[in-house]
């Protein structure tokens, strides 16, 4: 009989082309991915690879066997999240990805009052800008902007939230410099990976010099207060900052709309039900906030007793 975990490393591999990334990948040793790959290869007596500079390549044998691996992981999966979509308790482990900016910025308070409100359900909050695999319940619920809703993927259900602005914004303290006539050069501070966004301007303020980049969104923050030139921003971040202000002469954007969202019978299960229920109410009323015409509104503590 096949070993179901042989499988799931041999698509690692086939996936990730090499053994070190899908060892990264599953969390286990490089020795690990060997043993099970050569077990499988001894059970099916078939050489599933061939080592090449590049990384590992599918042999014939690999090809075929990749077909049935895809079947048997997508039936895994239907039968992991039918049984999961029947569970109607309120106690157990719920998994929310998000961008860092989102959590940090906005809904980390709103987390802690559905924490307190139900605190038999532990939460695992995946801040990253990575996009984790809800098919593979890598996460029970996605949080995610999307500019064109389709570009969603068809397997997945959506709960439709408000629409997110940016904009671009400076220093309080540099803006007045720079209206006192300071010679100090203005540059734009970019995430290294992005650069400047085609829909920025730079308004009433010309930039001189090569950008200043950086590679994740919390530095560009400090940059910007710093004084070290003018970013973009979504309007709940900048806005909402005090040290902080738009660019005058520059146009808010349309980043996208956010999402809340969830996959096949996970979706039926009472604590994601009740999270997104909860998360979903919450982001409505900052939706003023999230389009920049308005400041983020006061929520009173979610009543515990």
């Amino acid at each position: 009989m096949i070993d179901w975990d042989d499988i799931r490393h041999f698509l690692a591999v086939a996936r990730e082309g090499s053994v070190r990334a899908a060892a990264l990948r599953l969390g286990v040793n490089h020795s690990t991915v060997l043993r099970r790959i050569a077990q499988l290869e001894e059970r099916l007596a078939a050489q599933m690879f061939e080592k090449l500079p590049s990384g590992y390549r599918l042999t014939a044998a690999g090809e075929e066997v990749l077909e049935l691996a895809n079947q048997m992981e997508a039936s895994s999966h239907r039968l992991e999240t039918r049984v999961f979509g029947r569970d109607q308790s309120v106690r157990g482990l719920l998994r929310v990805t998000l961008a860092p900016t989102l959590a940090t910025h906005l809904l980390m308070p709103d987390f802690a009052d559905f924490a307190r409100l139900h605190p038999d359900i532990e939460m695992e909050i995946l801040s990253s800008g990575e996009l984790a695999n809800l098919t593979n319940r890598e996460a029970d619920v996605a949080i995610r902007v999307v500019y064109d809703r389709k570009t969603l993927p068809l397997n997945l259900h959506g709960l439709k939230g408000p629409q997110l602005f940016g904009g671009v914004y400076m220093s309080r303290d540099r803006l007045a410099a720079w209206r006192a006539g300071a010679p100090d050069p203005i540059r734009w501070i970019v995430i290294s990976i992005h650069g400047i966004p085609d829909w920025a301007s730079e308004g009433e303020i010309r930039t001189t010099g090569g950008p200043f980049r950086i590679t994740d969104g919390e530095a560009q923050i400090v940059a910007v207060r710093q004084g070290l030139g003018i970013t973009t921003l979504p309007c709940f971040v900048g806005d909402a900052d005090p040290l902080l202000v738009r660019v005058p002469g520059t146009d808010l954007h349309l980043y996208g709309t956010l999402w809340l969202l969830t996959h096949g019978e996970t979706r039926k299960t009472k604590r994601v039900r009740l999270f997104t229920e909860f998360v979903s109410r919450r982001l409505a009323a900052y939706a003023p906030h999230l389009a920049g015409i308005g400041r983020l509104p006061e929520i009173r503590p979610a009543n515990t007793t």
